[in-house]
């Protein structure tokens, strides 16, 4: 039996987690440590709150809030009951979210207001609750309803072609069996300390976080908001020996105060379409990091590519790995990229066309990106297909940034790109053809009150025009 196959869905493993573990941490958050039995009795009782307010097998939930031990007891709780996860991006303002909460059809909104300063409303009609003020978690009597491997478990909303979010279904198996193997892969051992700076609503912190912590006993610390001196404090006071993120993390840490003692920190995992060769021999060299793993994947099929232990400097940095087992990876004609495997979605929430234009009919998923094979079989990314751009391990999407600036009254005309960025990799650039008075700074401080600040251009360039094809289409490579 495989690892993953001991397990017959994600509730399934947290029960079985505290049983192998029982007393070690399982979560430390601030003053608050539990131990995998203690972590299993509050998601039992969690499940049971989520039982009371009437979510069956197959409801949907929206959980809207930050990394932290209620956002774990929340999501297993309602996985436990039975529920469908379905999280959301805490960078999205009241329209982005309510939007996907509305389409992914919840039950509930589970929210942590005080975040950021911020208040997190629900649609009209909607039971909002507040993991932290309303008394709710793990206020029911104990429950575990088993769900099956091929159960529906969460619903991951990540943006389309189009630039409008899109509900990715994954089930109990799908997500066991490839963390199971990431495990393997990033050499997450038992006794393990995590530290998770990788949001839970991305399958980055979710599932390569939370899921493989259990899978290997590993103790889970959230970090609620990237901080790099909270960072150096918790790495050094709790002993971190795992420290997962995008590349912009690495640069903080080699550019922080060195009188830390970092020496616990062993594992590094981060993944882009190309790290400076330089950039990785420092992790390895002037950070305690014995193991650096980099890859490649995606909302719609997980951890697609890895790099090995022993692959060299170039190899990790100008790639992203050979295929994980199960993975089929191939190349279209035009260079996109094209997945085949378990892990691939069971298809888009409410959408078959779109579901029918992502997968093919032998199972083949359009990735939107464009890459290169290797002699060895890595795959290097080298674009991506409708213009998509990563700003700190956030995938931004031009066409919904335009959609956005096209709102306000003085931008007649604009086009987005991604450009290079010292720090985050790359940062939106608009190019804006006016029809009324405004600024770069005026339209960079209005973008920031009406969407992510992921998504948000750092630059602005007015023109008086933009090159177009003869159909009318903005000719982005000019622009770049």
């Amino acid at each position: 039996m495989t690892a993953a196959g001991r397990w017959r869905s994600i509730p399934h493993l947290v029960q079985d987690a505290a049983g192998r573990f029982g007393d070690a941490e399982a979560v430390v958050d601030g003053r608050l440590r539990l131990t995998f039995t203690e972590l299993a009795d509050r998601v039992r009782r969690t499940a049971g709150a989520f039982a009371a307010q009437g979510v069956g097998p197959g409801d949907r939930v929206a959980l809207w809030a930050p990394n932290s031990a209620e956002w774990i007891v929340a999501a297993f709780g309602l996985l436990t009951a039975g529920g469908v996860l379905v999280p959301v991006n805490t960078r999205f303002l009241q329209a982005e979210a309510h939007d996907i909460v509305v389409r992914s059809g919840a039950k509930a909104l589970l929210v942590q207001n005080g975040f950021l300063d911020r208040e997190f409303t629900g649609p009209p009609g909607l039971p909002v609750i507040d993991l932290r003020e309303d008394g709710f978690l793990a206020s029911g009597p104990p429950l575990w309803r088993e769900a099956g491997p091929d159960d529906l478990a969460d619903i991951v909303f990540t943006s389309g072609t189009t630039g409008r979010p899109k509900g990715v279904m994954t089930t109990h198996g799908q997500t066991l069996r490839l963390y199971a193997q990431w495990c393997d892969l990033a050499g997450l051992r038992q006794g393990d300390r995590y530290l998770m700076v990788n949001p839970f609503f991305h399958i980055f912190g979710y599932k390569a976080g939370l899921v493989a912590s259990l899978i290997r006993g590993a103790t889970a610390l959230p970090l609620a908001v990237f901080d790099v001196d909270r960072v150096l404090e918790l790495v050094e006071r709790e002993r971190v020996t795992v420290l997962p993120g995008p590349p912009t993390l690495y640069h903080s840490l080699l550019a922080a105060d060195r009188a830390r003692d970092l020496s616990s920190l062993r594992v590094a995992v981060t993944g882009a379409a190309d790290i400076p060769v330089e950039l990785v021999r420092r992790i390895t060299t002037e950070l305690p990091f014995t193991h650096l793993m980099t890859g490649y994947g995606l909302t719609e099929a997980g951890t697609v590519t890895a790099s090995r232990p022993g692959d060299p400097y170039e190899a990790v940095a100008t790639t992203v790995g050979r295929p994980c087992e199960g993975f089929e990876v191939r190349l279209a004609d035009d260079r996109e990229v094209l997945v085949r495997g378990y892990a691939v979605m069971r298809g888009y929430l409410d959408d078959p066309e779109a579901t029918a234009e992502a997968v093919d009919a032998d199972g083949w998923l359009r990735t939107g990106d464009l890459g290169e094979l290797d002699d060895e079989g890595r795959l290097r990314i080298v674009g991506r297909k409708k213009d998509m751009f990563v700003v700190g391990g956030f995938n931004a999407y031009p066409a919904e940034i335009e959609g956005f600036l096209l709102n306000h009254p003085a931008v007649a005309q604009v086009a987005v790109v991604g450009v290079p960025d010292a720090r985050m990799g790359q940062v939106g650039k608009a190019f804006v053809v006016r029809r009324g008075e405004v600024t770069e700074s005026d339209l960079i401080a209005w973008a920031g009150e009406h969407m992510a600040g992921f998504k948000v251009p750092r630059h602005v360039e007015f023109r008086t025009g933009l090159p177009l094809t003869a159909t009318g289409k903005v000719l982005k490579d000019r622009l770049r």
